[in-house]
């Protein structure tokens, strides 16, 4: 423990114990007088925030005062989160993050994370010296530009990597001293948001061009020199920024985007588990996607990765993976085809969305549109008779963005739809069934790939992790979630699926020969070892 007295003590949110400080404890860093008289444990400490968050009357005023929690008792924030995963995530992180993201100026209580703006530019290096903490393993960065399915939301977007770091404590053990959220504050183009009056951002319309690549630059190049074992995380940049970081950097140092990376193996490993339920084999699906953002690029990607390893040639991957855009089928023949998606323009007739369904015949629909009501009854109801049980997985989020609601899936497909989403749903009564859909989150892979990086030293962050992950993802599924109709595991189980993760990365990690020290033989206990556990 830090050298901390009395009302200082108190005030540390990563020392304090509130009320749980024993008699000889408050005896011993003077506290004596300045704590109510009896001792309570970490469990009544739970009870009183659960009741009191309970109490609140929407999502947002309990996503404020969960983080008013963080801000001054850490331990006792993540030892609730992690006890009721399942409540709190959603609160946290998706989906009310996207509305405190938009209010972020108008609920701002105290500064977390490190803001980086380009009258910074040349000193981002001492700059980062006033973070207190020295030893960063993991940075989650963004730039606000793609907040979400919300578009551009500046500064504000800042209540992203807040949230994602919170998730590698909770849900991978990441000790929160390792850890930093950081905003590349470039300015915003989104009007409305730079002249609101209580806006906290640089105020000015959004940096792009060499001076935004170079400011970028900086950073990275900081970070590596302050911080060498860390790993940064890209999160919510615009899709052409995203491909292009990702590509600039992901072969020199320790980086992934979780967008296009974390997505592509979440969504990988419902696919997988999907055919435990639909007794198809993966080699054999054909997969059609609405959208052609980075999350889908990047799921194509991995797809393609996971098919050839699956036995298939390239070629014959490629004939596996159809996209759909605004225009209908994307085609050999389609104009203005994006790179991203050029390889999967297979050549068909120029057909509507829902005629593609019907020609290509999907096992699969995936949609990361940001876009609501894109599966609409006509799409499901098509999926549903080229297929005796549809795998129909609506990615966008916040839940007012997804592609449709998992009582629409199973209700149009009569109860026959394999449903995952971005978003979570609540159980769904159906023709005397009960379905739980699953929550295709993030948070099952990059949690536990950062805890792989961590724990092996791994120089760089590789496709061949992402696909591990999906596999171990996949491969923890339960028999009595699957008859649930669920593709992935329980919340509760996610620290078990994080730790299972992080294994399966320093085993790739050394086969890829990324690491410069051995690993200990025994890599279960090893990796249980670094998890931090947020108890007095």
């Amino acid at each position: 423990m830090k050298q901390l007295l009395g009302k200082a003590l108190l005030d540390d949110p990563g020392h304090t114990k509130s009320t749980a400080f024993t008699r000889k404890e408050r005896d011993q860093f003077g506290l004596r007088g300045l704590l109510p008289y009896v001792v309570t444990d970490l469990d009544k400490q739970k009870a009183r925030v659960l009741g009191s968050m309970r109490r609140k009357n929407n999502d947002i005023e309990k996503y404020i005062f969960l983080n008013a929690l963080l801000e001054r008792n850490q331990h006792l924030f993540y030892r609730t989160m992690i006890d009721h995963i399942e409540e709190i995530m959603p609160l946290v992180y998706t989906p009310t993050v996207g509305e405190a993201c938009k209010e972020f100026a108008h609920i701002f209580r105290r500064p977390q994370g490190l803001y980086i703006t380009p009258e910074d530019r040349g000193e981002i290096a001492s700059l980062l010296e006033n973070w207190p903490e020295k030893d960063i393993r993991i940075i989650v960065v963004t730039d606000g530009e793609r907040i979400l399915g919300l578009g551009d939301l500046g500064a504000n977007g800042m209540g992203i990597p807040i949230g994602k770091i919170a998730l590698y404590i909770a849900c991978a053990g990441i000790n929160p001293e390792n850890c930093i959220p950081i905003m590349l504050d470039v300015g915003t183009n989104n009007t409305a948001i730079r002249e609101d009056p209580l806006y906290l951002g640089y105020p000015f319309p959004r940096l792009s061009g060499e001076a935004y690549h170079s400011l970028v630059d900086e950073f990275v190049e900081a970070v590596q020199t302050r911080y060498p074992k860390a790993l940064i995380q890209f999160e919510d940049f615009l899709t052409p920024n995203a491909f292009y970081f990702l590509e600039r950097y992901a072969s020199k140092m320790r980086c992934f985007n979780d967008d296009i990376q974390g997505t592509a193996a979440v969504t990988l490993a419902g696919v997988y588990t999907s055919c435990r339920i639909t007794q198809k084999k993966f080699s054999e699906l054909t997969i059609m996607f609405l959208g052609a953002g980075s999350a889908a690029g990047g799921i194509a990607e991995l797809m393609m990765k996971a098919l050839c390893a699956a036995g298939l040639t390239e070629r014959q991957a490629e004939a596996r993976l159809w996209f759909v855009g605004r225009q209908g089928l994307v085609v050999s023949s389609s104009e203005n085809i994006k790179p991203l998606i050029k390889r999967f323009a297979h050549d068909h007739p120029a057909c509507s969305f829902l005629a593609a369904i019907g020609s290509v015949k999907p096992d699969v629909l995936i949609g990361a549109t940001g876009v609501a009501g894109t599966f609409n009854e006509d799409i499901v109801r098509q999926m549903a008779m080229v297929n005796e049980r549809p795998v129909i997985i609506a990615l966008s989020n916040p839940t007012s963005h997804t592609e449709c609601t998992a009582q629409q899936a199973y209700e149009w497909s009569d109860g026959r739809a394999v449903f995952a989403s971005g978003s979570p749903f609540d159980a769904v009564s159906y023709g005397g069934k009960t379905f739980k859909p699953a929550q295709g989150n993030n948070a099952y892979i990059f949690p536990g790939v950062g805890l792989g990086v961590q724990a092996s030293a791994a120089r760089l962050v590789t496709q061949e992790m992402f696909l591990a992950a999906a596999e171990t993802l996949a491969n923890t599924v339960s028999q009595q979630e699957i008859e649930a109709g669920s593709v992935y595991p329980s919340l509760t189980r996610i620290r078990e699926v994080s730790h299972g993760i992080a294994v399966a990365v320093c085993r790739v990690a050394l086969n890829e020969g990324l690491i410069e020290e051995a690993l200990p033989d025994d890599l279960d206990n090893y990796v249980s070892n670094l998890m931090y556990d947020p108890d007095y």
